[in-house]
């Protein structure tokens, strides 16, 4: 596959796009040129849209529309404090956005704290199905690394101090050193950013002083314990096509939580590659774009 320009740092901000979600900015990205369908990119914790760059030409290609928002808290969106952040809530967000646009049929990619966000969009979809309501219908949803199962999610040492009366004064003194030495041991061995990268990374967390809300924002957590029934219900109730790619040294949610797809999945179809930690798209982009295309050409096919 010939690979395109991909986007950079500077290009990926100046050419976003802006929308409101409860009287708060939120940056997203557009493009597209493909065939008639939408993909949404939904990303994880705790980054931005700016993860998808790597793949972004290739999807642009593939894809009509390609829509990537920051998630409110992450990134160049907007980062309130003393707001109710909630899985529930993103997923609003990216349903408003798809209504703002005028989207009434679309795809997901999803990773790490998104996957959830997908899942709730999946459960959503299913409610409305069974009530005959085709008013947006999701049509397909293909999972990187993230917490499908609350039971599998292996939280690092960061994300349990967030999650104690600690969070408020981890978030308070985190910095770009510890971010970043964190943020590289999910990563795998020969895969983890470089320097310029990793700045990049922080630079999308620091906006707006984002690391200081980190502890509210890692509530999602909690949240897939909460939800487990709902969650992983619809994951397993669902008849729409899915697929998991994962990187497997993932120290996160990596082979552990393909082995519990396959226990709970029927049907699974799952991809590893081999080597790659917890950000395939990021680590091994033309690996995670064969993959990708790979299940929609298969979609394709299927529907003809």
């Amino acid at each position: 596959m010939n690979r395109l320009q991909r986007p950079t740092f500077e290009f990926w901000r100046a050419g976003g796009r802006q929308f409101s979600h409860r009287g708060h900015r939120i940056f997203w990205q557009s493009g597209g040129s493909g065939g008639g369908e939408v993909l949404v990119c939904i990303h994880g914790f705790p980054t931005a849209s700016w993860d998808w760059h790597a793949l972004w030409p290739e999807l642009c290609q593939h894809f009509a529309r390609v829509i990537a928002p920051d998630m409110i808290g992450f990134g160049w969106s907007d980062k309130p404090r003393r707001y109710a952040y909630s899985i529930f809530d993103q997923a609003d967000l990216h349903e408003g956005l798809l209504h703002a646009e005028g989207v009434t049929r679309y795809h997901i990619l999803a990773h790490d704290y998104g996957v959830t966000v997908a899942q709730e969009l999946l459960a959503r979809y299913e409610e409305r199905r069974v009530a005959g309501d085709r008013s947006l219908e999701l049509q397909s949803v293909c999972f990187l690394n993230g917490g499908l199962f609350p039971e599998t999610h292996r939280a690092r040492w960061v994300q349990k101090l967030l999650l104690t009366p600690l969070g408020p004064l981890v978030a308070a003194v985190t910095n770009e050193r510890i971010f970043s030495r964190s943020f590289a041991a999910v990563f795998g061995r020969e895969t983890r950013p470089n320097a310029v990268e990793m700045h990049q990374f922080w630079q999308l967390l620091s906006h707006q002083h984002g690391q200081r809300i980190a502890h509210e924002l890692i509530g999602y957590v909690p949240e897939r314990r909460a939800h487990r029934e709902r969650w992983v219900g619809a994951l397993r109730a669902t008849q729409m096509p899915l697929r998991l790619i994962n990187g497997p040294v993932d120290p996160v949610s990596g082979e552990h939580v393909v082995r519990r797809y396959r226990e709970l999945v029927e049907q699974p179809d799952t991809v590893l590659l081999p080597g790659i930690g917890h950000y395939p798209h990021v680590e091994d982009p033309a690996g995670t774009l064969d993959a990708f295309l790979a299940f929609h050409h298969g979609i394709a096919a299927a529907t003809r």
